[in-house]
């Protein structure tokens, strides 16, 4: 099922009541005649007497001034961005909502992904809550997610997803009520469930409580199940509320292969004949860009590449490793070398570090943190990564700038690709603005 199909699978539109109730709370508001009419009231005057198809909601659905107050700021305000959070749901709604099925919990809950992250498996709050159902690393762990300076899984859209159900199916088996579930998913369970002891009677099963606790609620949390509700009705039926033409990204689609341990995404994008980029955005939770360390490991590439990846894998990955291989030697060859200066009158630190084309930091850590004051002409100093054979010659520092290659650097100042990624230990031929190359003149 398309993105764009299932989307519309969630409901039409709003319902004639619906509309009645917004016409009549919109002439009871006390405004100037003059006001101008917010977002919703304009598309309602727009409609005019159309009846409207009846959406198809799975979870209690309630219509009240908070939920068109973010009615309001998703379709106006938020606008842009509301617009790119519901072409992105194309993507990844389909995959969620057959989840939400499989486990028979309602297909509406795929709204909290798109107000948590606007379904962008890279966000990342002050909070440091990462991925598409934002969780905070604690709570990932809890639900068996890996979270580590090589695998971040609240980035992989189906890991986290299973992760996310699980936690709402437990707050669901607690608090009887999904409006309460979705509460406790944003604020802790221990806060509503005290909450409910204070102002319900420990009482629990009925979504009519969240709207009894909500003023007691911190603010994200009491605008939660509102921002929700507005989001599924914007979602149901986007041209309502004046998203027309809508360009919904193609559901999530690839095939998993098996690599060693170790691999660069880079060298299976090769294998699969596709660009790197296209493998990392389906292995957004390898943070490295390389699977992680084992025997074999599972990646993702795009759908239908399976084959050219099987039949080209062996061969990338053989010329691959011995070309890393070949890196890493040089590159631990010249950090292991180390030179010698001897300190003259009138030289200081930022001058020796630049003549070897290294940090004045680098340097201040290979000699016990010596401070610039306390150079003194006749000591001598150790000059790491620079080989006792070039020792004593010239370096220029080079700033990269915008548009330049590898290539340009060289030729500008007549050495090789080669030399200049040993003496600044690149990894490949990629090099950005601003950044500094040491070059041996």
């Amino acid at each position: 099922m398309t993105g764009r199909r299932y989307l519309h699978a969630l409901g039409l539109g709003a319902l004639v009541l619906t509309l009645a109730l917004l016409t009549a709370w919109a002439i009871s508001r006390r405004a100037p005649a003059a006001q101008e009419p917010t977002p919703v009231e304009a598309i309602l005057e727009e409609l005019g007497e159309v009846e409207l198809p009846e959406p198809r909601w799975d979870v209690p659905v309630t219509y009240n001034a908070r939920v068109e107050q973010w009615l309001d700021f998703l379709a106006g305000r938020n606008r842009e961005k509301t617009e790119l959070w519901l072409e992105r749901s194309g993507r990844y709604a389909p995959m969620i909502g057959g989840k939400l099925r499989e486990r028979g919990m309602p297909e509406d809950l795929v709204y909290l992904a798109l107000i948590e992250s606007g379904f962008s498996p890279r966000a990342y709050s002050r909070a440091r809550a990462s991925g598409i159902w934002q969780f905070i690393a604690e709570t990932a762990r809890r639900y068996g997610l890996v979270v580590d300076d090589q695998v971040d899984e609240r980035r992989d859209p189906l890991a986290s997803t299973d992760a996310a159900l699980d936690y709402l199916q437990e707050l669901y088996a607690r608090f009887g009520s999904w409006y309460l579930a979705a509460a406790a998913y944003n604020t802790g369970e221990n806060r509503v469930a005290r909450l409910l002891r204070e102002h319900a009677g420990g009482a629990a099963g009925d979504d009519a409580l969240f709207w009894r606790i909500a003023p007691y609620l911190p603010e994200e949390a009491r605008n939660y199940v509102p921002l929700m509700l507005a989001a599924g009705h914007i979602g149901k039926d986007p041209v309502r509320y004046g998203f027309h033409e809508l360009e919904y990204q193609l559901p999530l689609a690839f095939d998993t292969v098996q690599v060693p341990g170790g691999t660069h995404l880079e060298t299976v994008a090769r294998a699969a004949g596709v660009d790197e980029s296209e493998v990392k955005e389906l292995n957004p939770h390898l943070i490295a860009g390389v699977a992680p360390a084992g025997e074999l490991q599972a990646v993702r590439i795009p759908s239908g590449r399976r084959q050219v990846f099987a039949q080209t894998f062996a061969r990338v990955y053989r010329e691959t490793q011995l070309a890393l291989e070949r890196r890493e030697a040089e590159a631990k060859r010249v950090r292991l070398a180390t030179a010698h200066h001897t300190v003259r009158r009138g030289e200081t630190l930022w001058g020796i570090a630049r003549r070897y084309g290294i940090s004045v930091r680098a340097l201040q850590a290979a000699n016990g943190g010596v401070r610039p004051e306390r150079l003194r002409a006749g000591r001598r100093l150790h000059v790491p990564g620079a080989s006792t054979r070039t020792a004593g010659a010239d370096w220029t520092i080079y700033r990269v700038r915008r548009g330049d290659t590898l290539w340009d650097v060289a030729r500008r100042y007549d050495v090789s690709i080669r030399q200049l990624q040993s003496w600044n230990e690149l990894g490949g031929s990629r090099i950005l603005p601003g950044q500094r190359l040491r070059v041996r003149t």
